[in-house]
């Protein structure tokens, strides 16, 4: 190793260890807002470079400031995951070796490495042995995987081949979602060219829930073959789908179907004995997407979509091309993801696995939902303040000022939140439910302890 790529690497672990040394105690909103790190960062390009150990430490003071202890035990914002020891050290690895996971023949350690993680992962999960798994960026391109396996299989049922001839006079196919579907399978249809407001709509319970009756009447009256996606885990309340009764409608419906599940964080229940029963039915369906870097807790990006049918999976996703060498007969990534030159994003989901094991992934899981119960308590038992939902995972909304207290209860909400998070103790974020402006709050980090949520309330509660 050179001296410029040692001292780099030096400074660059001196940094990280100080970072999360202090990651339990440090405030947990940002110090400086973007206009302030810009205008410590921006400067001319310089017309001779500064030597790598420099460049480190002044990235380092420069953009700290504005950094949100995300991974810390306290950041409750969105349903960001930590960084488990294991998976953060195998990331490390990963930029060392500096791998294209496209081929097996670019990286056959890599690939193997991934071929044991996809397994890994339907075994924690219950999903089919034999169904094809892909690393992605996210959930969001998980999804965007999963339903064009659909697509792909439905119109082919009808003799189209979408990837060859496209979509220009395609035979129409129907999407069916849920009152509350989350904006990224909206993104998804919207990319693949199914149109987000073509949709047919299914009424949601009061938590969010697709409506398995609701299902079976719009799946009674189509005509076409149908792409129904469906979802575990709302990104408001944590309800998840009845997937049993869903898997049944669309198993009896006359017309074609293909079931795909958004799971981004929810689908991890399936994991856990005292939770898997709110999936139940969900190792029924054709798809499901999944986010690592959330309940799996390895660093960012870390997405995973399974399919049933590997040969619809594969079919939008396989490019062809002379210099594109195939060694032996493992399918290579490249055809099972969006991308061809990618991270291979199935290390860091390895190391979490076999650090975790069965038993500590289920107790992950286990703990953080038990630490939202521990939250929504302490808010329940203070006058003024109100829980809306049924805190069924690591979800809870939270309402400053009574349930019904309209456009001023709205205010209030807002004014609490933006005071915890100028306090600097926690961090959460605001979103509307129902008409109601309510404090969000997931628990997803593994470091997340009984203490840290009483901080955390005892925060909320100095604020409001």
């Amino acid at each position: 190793m050179d001296d410029d790529t040692k001292a780099a690497l030096e400074r660059a672990q001196d940094h990280a260890a100080r970072w999360l040394e202090g990651l339990d105690e440090r405030r947990v909103g940002p110090a400086a807002d973007f206009a302030a790190v810009h205008a410590a960062l921006d400067a001319p390009l310089p017309e001779t470079g500064d030597d790598a150990a420099a460049v480190i430490d002044a990235l380092a003071a420069g953009a700290e400031p504005g950094l949100v202890a995300s991974t810390g035990p306290r950041y409750f914002g969105f349903v960001n995951g930590g960084s488990l020891p294991a998976a953060l050290a195998a990331n490390w690895l990963v930029d060392a070796w500096d791998q294209n996971g496209a081929l097996n023949v670019m990286s056959p350690g890599t690939a193997a490495v991934e071929a044991v993680a996809g397994r890994w992962f339907k075994e924690a999960i219950g999903l089919p042995k034999d169904a094809s798994v892909g690393f992605t960026t996210g959930c969001t391109m998980a999804n965007a995987t999963g339903i064009a396996a659909g697509r792909h299989a439905l119109l082919a049922r009808v003799g189209w081949d979408a990837e060859a001839d496209g979509l220009f006079g395609a035979p129409e196919i129907d999407v069916v979602v849920g009152d509350e579907v989350h904006s990224s399978v909206a993104g998804t249809l919207q990319l693949l060219g199914l149109g987000r407001e073509r949709v047919i709509r299914v009424p949601a319970d009061g938590q969010g829930r697709m409506k398995a009756d609701g299902l079976r009447d719009v799946l009674a009256k189509a005509t076409n073959p149908a792409l129904v996606c469906a979802q575990v885990g709302n990104v408001n309340t944590g309800a998840c789908d009845p997937m049993a009764e869903i898997t049944d409608a669309c198993t009896a419906a006359e017309v074609a179907t293909w079931l795909h599940v958004d799971g981004a964080f929810g689908l991890w229940a399936a994991a856990a004995p005292s939770l898997k029963h709110l999936t139940a039915g969900v190792e029924r369906a054709d798809s499901w997407a999944t986010d690592a870097h959330k309940w799996l807790n390895v660093p960012y990006d870390g997405g995973i979509v399974a399919v049933r049918d590997e040969a619809a999976h594969r079919a939008p996703m396989t490019q062809s091309g002379a210099y594109l060498i195939r060694a032996g007969s493992a399918p290579d990534a490249m055809e099972y993801v969006p991308d061809a030159s990618r991270r291979v994003r199935g290390v860091a989901i390895y190391a979490a696995l076999k650090s975790l094991g069965r038993a500590g992934l289920a107790t992950l899981i286990e703990a953080n939902c038990a630490r939202a119960r521990q939250f929504a308590a302490r808010m329940a038992a203070e006058d003024g303040i109100t829980v809306l939902n049924e805190v069924v995972l690591n979800q809870v909304l939270v309402r400053f000022g009574g349930s019904e207290a309209g456009e001023a209860g709205d205010r209030l909400t807002n004014t609490v939140i933006a005071a915890v998070q100028d306090e600097g103790t926690a961090w959460f974020g605001g979103t509307v439910w129902q008409g109601k402006g309510a404090m969000r709050v997931s628990v997803s980090n593994w470091r997340t302890t009984e203490g840290d949520i009483d901080r955390a309330a005892d925060a909320v509660i100095g604020c409001y």
